[in-house]
């Protein structure tokens, strides 16, 4: 009998909600007991989130031959238009067969030639359109392919042409991942933290509160009981990552709220904010954990989670766990124990002068490896013709103007308080609140012992002002309106700001590069190799080399080679991972947020993937048709 989820810890039978169209002949859906070199078996390819692929047939001297094979339309995602709009989804391949969710289902599409085997339609709500994962089964219970819907986790099973669903406390849009019979969610909305489902029989094995509670370890750090207004620190990064070996499982929290940039109302660090929290997989129970940010005031959330490689390190094989955030820095941690791995030291920080505010006095700085994104900012950063052109460094220099210049202490300044009629300069911010690194996270090359991000330098400008009507509220403002950034878009003061509506000419104010592709030795701390990542081709040819904006991240293969979208310049590209020279890019049609994927194919040919459908603040508008999963191979 197969078992369907409903309710808080309760297993009852429900009707489908949907019906499998048989497109292709029968269901094949082998079980899956361990991953092979062919296959691509969850989000980040393994659960220590390398997203390293053994895979060797494309290598550094034939990847220039790449040729588009097959693609498939997703059809168009609610979210296109918004700040991380359109589809960011990382498919799965196991056994020949790839997983894949598009605006309104799900399909196993033939992994060779993409002619689909079965597709579910999903009429109560869009999918998550960042990932899903695959359960193959155990004994009585039916393999499942699991993904979200809001606050539904709906399990398709395909043999049976049926589905199941779970209502889930919370809603998450990223990525289940599987722990033998453990499902582990993170989430997006109150209550937060993360959680554990026992596939088996539905019932939720295990929860972590993010906002620790009367009782619990960092309860002191929300003071005059601010922790009870404070439902909402979600751990939003795409998926979690895992060590097997040790059964630990590792979760990335976001910052306090709920303003983002005033935290007057919740003084003290706020754990477990800005955390990197490791559980026992199997209970939920905290073993260790790391604060990267003390009371956040900059909204610098931890956005993706941490990815695990084993180095040798003065002769002794050590452990570590990396991960990048928005705050320009990467954080190298013992994952048997949180303790930093090349030092970090609580530096004095400089201080809020918003009333009511209490910004921590020191912040955790990495000694290695070095800032990888733009920390700091002088005037002298600003963008010149010879950089660009005489129409985008007159417009940056106009906004550096007109918010009265740009006070910058250094990392972690905070937005400083203006009052009403003040001609106090604007605080500019570096990395802004984009980072840095962003949601893409980390690859890593076991065999060279790098580890890959994609990095920006984005800043985010303006100030705290008493809030018009409401007296002690503080809210952020700037001359482009709430959320801005500095980067060549016109609002005016009274708009939702500059953030929200960028596009592809929203050419950073500051000289290039403007993003990197980044190789961290994991055994030094330093950085192997450093290079801009994307182009502004309306440029001159000698100009063009700026690094893009954008999203997404990294993987890895035997091959010596990094794959990466991210940019919005609409590109698909390859790099040497051993010397970080770009090797091929194809242009797309739409620029690809998501992590791309590569895998074997029933034919015996190595594919890589990724989904090109970026509608977001970054990008331009497109055809809905031009929303597809692409894949590529050798003629």
């Amino acid at each position: 009998m197969t078992t369907v989820f409903c309710g808080e810890n309760r297993a009852v039978k429900l009707p489908a909600i949907g019906l499998l169209a048989i497109l292709f002949g029968p269901i094949s859906l082998l079980a899956q007991n361990s991953p092979n070199d062919s296959d691509w078996p969850t989000y980040n390819r393994d659960l220590a989130g390398t997203r390293f692929s053994p895979l060797t047939q494309i290598n550094t001297t034939n990847v220039s031959n790449l040729r588009e094979a097959w693609s498939y339309e997703l059809g168009r995602n609610t979210t296109t238009g918004d700040l991380g709009g359109g589809s960011q989804f990382t498919p799965l391949v196991i056994h020949g067969v790839m997983y894949l969710a598009g605006a309104d289902h799900v399909v196993a599409l033939d992994a060779t030639t993409g002619a689909e085997q079965w597709r579910f339609a999903l009429n109560q709500g869009a999918p998550s359109r960042r990932g899903l994962a695959y359960w193959p089964g155990e004994g009585e219970h039916s393999p499942m392919v699991l993904i979200t819907i809001g606050q539904l986790l709906v399990a398709l099973l395909p043999e049976e042409q049926t589905s199941t669903t779970r209502i889930m406390p919370v809603f998450y849009l990223g990525a289940p991942v599987i722990y033998e019979n453990l499902l582990l969610i993170g989430s997006n909305t109150p209550p937060g933290s993360v959680r554990a489902f026992d596939l088996r029989d539905g019932s939720e094995a295990w929860v972590f509160n993010s906002t620790p509670g009367p009782g619990e370890l960092g309860h002191e750090t929300w003071e005059n009981d601010a922790w009870q207004n404070q439902p909402n620190l979600f751990h939003w990064a795409f998926s979690l990552t895992v060590d097997e070996e040790r059964e630990i499982v590792y979760a990335a929290f976001e910052s306090a709220g709920p303003s983002d940039y005033y935290g007057g109302e919740r003084p003290g660090n706020n754990l477990f904010s800005d955390s990197i929290v490791a559980l026992n997989v199997r209970t939920g129970e905290r073993l260790w954990h790391y604060q990267t940010i003390h009371h956040d005031i900059w909204d610098f959330d931890l956005p993706a989670a941490p990815g695990l490689l084993d180095v040798e390190i003065d002769g002794e094989n050590v452990p570590i766990l990396a991960l990048a955030g928005k705050t320009g820095y990467m954080y190298i941690l013992n994952r048997e124990t949180g303790e930093p791995v090349f030092g970090i030291e609580e530096k004095p920080v400089p201080q809020s002068n918003v009333p009511g505010e209490q910004s921590s006095p020191t912040q955790p700085i990495p000694i290695k490896p070095p800032p990888i994104a733009k920390i700091t900012f002088t005037p002298e950063d600003i963008v010149t013709a010879t950089d660009t052109t005489e129409a985008h460094a007159q417009f940056c220099q106009r906004i550096y103007e007109e918010s009265g210049g740009f006070f910058n202490d250094g990392p972690f300044t905070p937005y400083m308080y203006r009052e009403s009629g003040s001609l106090a300069p604007s605080t500019i911010i570096f990395p802004g609140s984009i980072g840095g690194a962003n949601w893409g996270g980390t690859a890593a090359d076991p065999t060279l012992g790098y580890i890959f991000v994609n990095t920006m330098n984005e800043g985010s400008f303006g100030w705290i002002e008493e809030q018009t009507g409401s007296p002690g509220s503080y809210v952020r403002n700037s001359v482009h309106g709430p959320l801005s950034r500095f980067w060549w878009n016109e609002t005016s003061a009274n708009s939702g700001g500059s953030a929200l509506s960028g596009g592809e000419a929203a050419w950073p104010c500051t000289k290039p590069p403007w993003a990197n592709l980044i190789a961290v030795n994991a055994a030094t701390g330093d950085i192997a190799w450093q290079v801009p990542l994307g182009i502004t081709e309306e440029l001159p040819a000698d100009r063009q080399n700026t690094g893009r904006l954008g999203m997404g991240g990294p993987i890895a293969t035997a091959g010596g080679l990094v794959f990466i979208g991210a940019t919005n310049d609409q590109r698909f590209r390859a790099f040497d991972s051993k010397t970080g020279e770009e090797l091929w890019a194809t242009r797309l049609d739409m620029s690809a947020f998501a992590v791309p994927i590569t895998y074997q194919g029933r034919d015996g040919k190595q594919y890589v993937a990724i989904v090109a459908a970026a509608a977001s603040a970054l990008n331009d508008p497109k055809p809905d048709a031009a929303q597809k999963l692409i894949v590529f191979a050798l003629p």
